[in-house]
C-alpha cells in the first residue's frame, strides 16, 4: 500500500505515545523513522516502529531515558543512553560532541547501552547544519550476530554502519552524507524484502549451511539461520570489527563476543568524532577545492544509463519523489505495525485511520 508521509508519521507516532513514549520523544522517533522511507532507508523505517513498542513493552527499551553523561575530559565526552531511544539520545549526544568541537575545534563522543540509533545519517546530517564534519563508528549487540566475516559462513558481527557527513561547501548546496552499513545489506533490507516477497541481491546471503542464496526465508523463515556477507569481502569485513571495536568496546557497550549478552533488544553502541573545518585553516580556499573536487566527480562520462551521483543525492531524488507519491508499506509490514499496536492497547482501526489506510 502507498500512503502519505505526514499521515504515517502521525500514526507512529501515536503508536510510540500508547507504549508509553512522552509526546516530544514520540515526535522525534516518528520523524526519524519516516526521514528514513522518505529517504529509500526502509530497512530504518516505520518496519521498525512495532519492534519498537514491543521492546517497550518488554521493558528493552526506555521509553523516556535521556542522555547521561559518564564522563566529560577536554573534548572526550562518555554518555550512556540507559536503553533510552536512539533517535533521542543520540542528538541529545550529538549536541555535546558540537559544542565540544566549538569550543576546541573537535569533539569525541563514546555513546553505549542505547536502543536503535536509527538512520545514522542523521547525526552526520546534525553535523553539518551546525557547519562540522563529522565520522561515525556503530556496532549492534542485537540478540545473535548476523554478519560473517571474510571466509567464514558463521555470523560474528552485526550490520556495524559507518557514516562521514561533509557541510554543504557552495551556498545552498546539498552536504555530503556517507551512510552505510559494512555488511553487502542492511539486515532491515532483508527483512523488508521477507516482508514484500521479494529476493535479495546475489552475493548478500549465505544459508544455514554456508551455500550462497538470495532467499531473504534464509533469515527470516523461521528456520535455521544463514547470515549476511560483508560487502567487498576483506574490506567490509575488517571495518565491521573496527566497529566493534570503537562502537562496541572504546565505548563500554560491549561486543558481538560470547561474553556480552545478547537479550536486551537492540543495543546499540557509537563513536563519533566531530571535526570543526574552520580550525585547519583557510576554510574558504577548503570549501573552494572541496566543490572543485566535486564537481569534476560529477563531469566523469556515465557508464551507463544513469547519472553520476555523489554521497547523499540519491536519497534527495528519492526523498522528492517519495513526497509526491507516497511511501510504499508492505502489506505484512503493515499486519506487523497493526499487530504490535494492540499489544501495546493502540487499536487497530484507530491506527489504521491515523495512516490513511
Amino acid at each position: 500500500m502507498l500512503l502519505r508521509a505526514e499521515k504515517l508519521q502521525t500514526a507512529i507516532a501515536r503508536l510510540m505515545r500508547v507504549a508509553g513514549t512522552e509526546p516530544a520523544a514520540a515526535d522525534v522517533v516518528a520523524a526519524d523513522l519516516l526521514e528514513a522511507n522518505l529517504q529509500g532507508h526502509d530497512s530504518h523505517g516505520v518496519q521498525l516502529a512495532g519492534r519498537y513498542a514491543l521492546n517497550i513493552l518488554a521493558g528493552k527499551l526506555k521509553p523516556n531515558a535521556t542522555a547521561q553523561v559518564v564522563r566529560q575530559d577536554g573534548a572526550i565526552t562518555v554518555v550512556d543512553g540507559g536503553m533510552g531511544f536512539g533517535q533521542v539520545v543520540g542528538r541529545q549526544a550529538m549536541d555535546l560532541a558540537i559544542a565540544a568541537a566549538r569550543q576546541s575545534g573537535v569533539g569525541l563522543l563514546a555513546l553505549r547501552n542505547v536502543h536503535h540509533l536509527g538512520r545514522i545519517g542523521a547525526y552526520g546530517d546534525r553535523a553539518v547544519a551546525a557547519g562540522m564534519l563529522s565520522i561515525h563508528f556503530v556496532n549492534a549487540v542485537t540478540g545473535p550476530a548476523v554478519v560473517a566475516p571474510f571466509r567464514g559462513s558463521q555470523s560474528r558481527f552485526g550490520t556495524n554502519p559507518i557514516c562521514i557527513a561533509v557541510p554543504a561547501t557552495t551556498p545552498g548546496g546539498a552536504p555530503l552524507i556517507l551512510d552505510f552499513a559494512t555488511s553487502a545489506l542492511a539486515i532491515g533490507k532483508v527483512r523488508v524484502a521477507h516482508a514484500a516477497g521479494k529476493q535479495v541481491p546475489e552475493g548478500a546471503l549465505v544459508d544455514h549451511a554456508g551455500k550462497p542464496t538470495t532467499d531473504p526465508a534464509s533469515m527470516y523463515g523461521g528456520g535455521p539461520r544463514g547470515a549476511l556477507l560483508p560487502f567487498g569481502g576483506h574490506k567490509g569485513s575488517g571495518l565491521a570489527l573496527i566497529c566493534e571495536i570503537l562502537g562496541g568496546a572504546l565505548t563500554g557497550g560491549g561486543t558481538n563476543q560470547p561474553g556480552t549478552p545478547n537479550d536486551r533488544g537492540i543495543v546499540n553502541g557509537m563513536f563519533t568524532i566531530v571535526v570543526d573545518p574552520a580550525r585547519f585553516g583557510d576554510l574558504d580556499a577548503y570549501r573552494a577545492e572541496a566543490a572543485a573536487m566535486v564537481a569534476h566527480v560529477k563531469t566523469s562520462a556515465p557508464g551507463g544509463d544513469q547519472p553520476v551521483l555523489v554521497a547523499g543525492e540519491q536519497e534527495q531524488l528519492t526523498k522528492a519523489e517519495r513526497l509526491a507519491h507516497g511511501i510504499y508499506v508492505p502489506d505484512a509490514t503493515w499486519e506487523e505495525l497493526a499487530a504490535a499496536a494492540a499489544e501495546v492497547g493502540l487499536d487497530r482501526a484507530e491506527l489504521a485511520a491515523l495512516a490513511g489506510v
